[in-house]
């Protein structure tokens, strides 16, 4: 059977283009996630000021949640934190104490930033912040002292070479150094700089230590580094160490996972580019399945003639089979192996579009690896096997005396099976719309349930196809009737050929439907959100600054006389246990802190329930949304976890509406702040009283001491989604991805289909058509197929559409840009017209008498 397979795959190569083309396309993309996925797991970056460390340790910086599942069995799941764990100090006396660990150094820091005295703020490497820590810490690392000397008196400080040029300071020059207070005077007093000479992946400060204390009061214990005694193993002086803390909140790294304790940011970017790189890789495989079966049905049913002249002859069905499995599993060996190459490329385009969407840091290393590439090549081969012994069932099961019979004419109407099928798929879409607009209120039923419908409403119209394309061909034929002979051939050729019709509207409708899901979901997101930030936001002023605004800003501005109401705005996430159609799991949820005194006056949250005024340390406010995926209302206790892991467990006093401008849950200001890891708030909104003469100039005055700071009228919108339009464009990625597929699927079905009328076309014109008039007739043909493909792939996404908008804004109309849904419909139509009209017009090429007596 295999040299069988081969001698078709040569004979038949062009055929089997678009079953390639689609396979390589799936490999490429798979592979690329794979890397991703693969780069989440092992994120890391190489230890710098760990590096001389045997054994780091840290708390941990993930907290890990159990349930039990529906059928009962134990859960556990974990989500990652994204402020930086605090250490007790009791515990270095813990490590001591352990049998190889010759000197414990506790790393003591927190994010700083810096200002020339020209009042000017000096970025961090790659942009980020700048960090202060202990002198005594430096013997964890690979820096080394390369000018000047070790800060010793109160005003000094030591700057890596690299942020003292970008700041223009050398030994001897002052620089300002600004935590939660305003800017205090330095001295520089040296410089150090890694051992290699490279630039630092994080800018760093060192203070003596008791003046890290002193000026940098919200610093904290972040490490523990140990020196391992002389023959001492790190990786079992690490497990003696971990016995000897015996706590589930701490971590112990050696190795690589050194530089995974230092770069925090790094690690959880990884996280979330696990749960991306599955999404993703998912979404396309779950179109790869619909676009092959599709392909490869397409090239079977060209096939029957020479599968039923196979059967005739004595061949078996399970050869047959073992025949095409064999054609597949050559292609998708052979498309995976080609198309991993191409996913190498994919990844690394991947991971810059991620860092400029703030996704991942934008030196994030990619760990390369042979594993994503053998799973790329053995998943593409395991979809192809699939694809193409599903679509060759029928086929196989031809009986030799009705063999070529059979094979003569295209099968009329639909079989039993795939009229009830196709029923009870219609009955449970159905169902599931009927169940969506009775769950209004719960907001992630009404998602999941808009995500299941849309893929149920696109496999029924696939069981259903010819009946669709019938019914089309109905509506559609009496219009073209209408428009002379060219059009009459036109709706006979569709009335006559319903299954070939089918087989060209199906992948349009895919790709409509879902690509208008996905896409005009978001659109609905973030109009609703920009809708409420609007709303929400009734402050007159709002102070911030790129790294942070001094919590001291809120304080000194509730002081002056203009103004009603001021509060600091501090946001994090914390981790929960949600529901979410009846199973369980950990969810991290976005978290603000607000003074309750400015609820209602500089920020407007819509409460629904209770009373916002009430939050305290024991309380807290969530969202509609929140509220429906916890399954908690007002008297209820949410249990929490902030974002350093520390556990919570407060009452709910209000939930509120407008969940979708602002964050998740809405807690005390000074609670939230407290176990965050710069200590800083992220802006502070300023009401101002009914009468308030020079309150912007008094407010400027005011930003003026916190150099960096600046004086706006009000949030701006597109910072604050910033989030949400960069989940946006990973679901706009997996939308490029479906309309790629499409393309190859539309351009190949038609393509083959058009391909294999060569004698259609021959007869018409030695029957006295001429030319211009079958490019006529095609022309048509594609109107009725991008009008149903269109049409109907545009109705099957109104449905989940409306379900998604009642879940969003309460309303069954969704955000639907005009050029948005012309550029889907127009992109779809352009490849159905290419699919058609370039064959059509190869064909005609070639002289009658030669294409009528060409082999089929």
């Amino acid at each position: 059977m295999l040299s069988l397979a081969l001698l078709t795959l040569k004979a038949r190569k062009g055929g089997f283009v678009g079953t390639f083309v689609a396979l390589l396309l799936g490999a490429a993309v798979l592979s690329a996630c794979g890397i991703l996925l693969e780069s989440g797991i092992r994120a890391g970056s190489s230890a710098e000021r760990y590096a001389a460390a045997d054994v780091v340790v840290t708390g941990r910086q993930e907290v890990e949640l159990t349930f039990k599942d529906l059928d009962g069995s134990t859960v556990k799941e974990s989500q990652p934190l994204p402020e930086r764990v605090p250490l007790r100090a009791s515990s270095a006396d813990r490590i001591t104490g352990v049998e190889g660990a010759k000197t414990v150094i506790t790393d003591v820091g927190a994010p700083v930033r810096l200002v020339t005295d020209a009042g000017q703020p000096v970025p961090g490497h790659h942009g980020a912040g700048v960090e202060a820590h202990n002198w005594s810490s430096l013997g964890l690392g690979d820096f080394r002292l390369t000018t000047g000397h070790a800060p010793r008196a109160a005003g000094e400080i030591v700057l890596d070479t690299e942020l003292a040029a970008q700041a223009d300071v050398r030994p001897g020059d002052d620089i300002r150094l600004m935590t939660t207070s305003v800017p205090r005077t330095f001295q520089v007093a040296g410089l150090v700089a890694l051992k290699n000479g490279g630039a630092p992946r994080r800018s760093v400060a060192f203070l003596a230590d008791a003046t890290l204390r002193r000026s940098v009061p919200e610093a904290s214990i972040q490490a523990f580094g140990v020196l391992a005694a002389p023959g001492a193993s790190p990786h079992r002086l690490a497990d003696a160490i971990q016995s000897a803390l015996h706590d589930d909140t701490l971590a112990v790294h050696t190795g690589e996972g050194r530089g995974r304790a230092e770069f925090l940011d790094v690690t959880v970017s990884g996280s979330n580019l696990v749960v991306l790189a599955a999404a993703i890789g998912g979404n396309v495989l779950l179109v790869a399945v619909f676009v092959l079966y599709a392909t490869t049905s397409l090239s079977i049913r060209h096939r029957r003639r020479e599968i039923a002249l196979l059967r005739a002859i004595g061949t078996t069905p399970g050869q047959i089979r073992r025949m095409v499995a064999a054609e597949a599993a050559a292609t998708g060996l052979l498309a995976g192996v080609v198309g991993c190459p191409a996913g190498l490329l994919l990844v690394y385009w991947l991971r810059d579009r991620f860092a400029g969407h703030g996704i991942v840091p934008s030196d994030f290393d990619l760990a390369l690896s042979p594993l994503p590439f053998l799973a790329a090549v053995l998943v593409t081969v395991l979809t192809a096997l699939v694809a193409v012994l599903s679509a060759a069932h029928r086929a196989t099961r031809i009986r030799p005396t009705e063999a070529l019979g059979e094979a003569a004419v295209e099968t009329p109407g639909l079989g039993r099976g795939r009229r009830i099928t196709g029923g009870v798929l219609l009955v449970l879409s159905a169902g599931i719309f009927v169940t969506g607009l009775a769950q209004e209120a719960d907001f992630f039923t009404l998602v999941g349930l808009a995500n299941s419908l849309v893929l149920v409403l696109v496999v029924a119209v696939a069981v259903l196809g010819p009946l669709v394309s019938r019914t089309a061909v109905r509506l559609l034929a009496p219009l073209l009737n209408r428009t002379g002979v060219t059009g009459y051939l036109a709706a006979a050729n569709t009335r006559a050929n319903v299954a070939r019709l089918a087989g060209a509207i199906t992948p349009l409708v895919l790709a409509v439907s879902f690509s208008s899901t996905v896409v005009f979901a978001q659109t609905t997101g973030l109009r609703e959100s920009a809708d409420q930030l609007r709303a929400g936001l009734v402050a007159d002023h709002v102070l911030t600054a790129p790294s942070g605004v001094s919590p001291e800003l809120a304080e000194k501005a509730r002081g002056m006389k203009q103004v009603a109401s001021a509060t600091g705005l501090v946001r994090s996430k914390v981790v929960a246990m949600g529901r979410m159609l009846g199973t369980r799991e950990s969810v991290s949820l976005s978290a603000q802190g607000v003074d309750p005194r400015a609820l209602g006056s500089a920020l407007d949250l819509r409460p629904r329930e209770g009373n916002m005024k009430a939050l305290s340390r024991d309380t807290v406010a969530i969202s509609t949304t929140t509220a429906s995926w916890l399954g908690i209302g007002v008297g209820d206790t949410a249990r929490l976890h902030l974002g350093d892991g520390t556990p919570l467990r407060a009452e709910v006093v209000a939930v509120y509406e407008r969940g979708f401008g602002f964050p998740d849950v809405t807690m005390d200001h000074d609670l939230l702040l407290a176990h965050t890891t710069g200590k800083v708030d992220e802006s502070v909104l300023v009401r101002s009283a009914p009468s308030a003469p020079d309150l912007t100039q008094a407010l400027s005055h005011l930003a003026a001491a916190y150099p960096g700071t600046v004086l706006r009228d009000g949030l701006a919108v597109d910072d604050q989604l910033a989030e949400q339009r960069a989940n946006a464009w990973v679901n706009y990625l997996v939308v490029g991805v479906i309309i790629a597929y499409t393309a190859i699927t539309v351009v190949n079905t038609l393509a083959m289909s058009t391909a294999a009328r060569r004698r259609e076309f021959a007869l018409l014109r030695l029957s006295g058509t001429a030319r211009g008039q079958v490019v006529g007739m095609m022309r048509r043909e594609s109107v009725i197929v991008i009008a149903a493909g269109v049409g109907i792939g545009t109705l099957l996404s109104v449905f989940p559409l409306v379900l998604v908008s009642l879940a969003v804004s309460g309303t069954p109309i969704p955000a639907v840009p005009g050029l948005g849904y012309l550029a889907i419909a127009g992109a779809t139509a352009v490849l159905a017209v290419a699919g058609t009209m370039l064959p059509t017009r190869m064909l005609l090429r070639i002289r009658p008498v030669e294409a009528i007596g060409a082999r089929e």
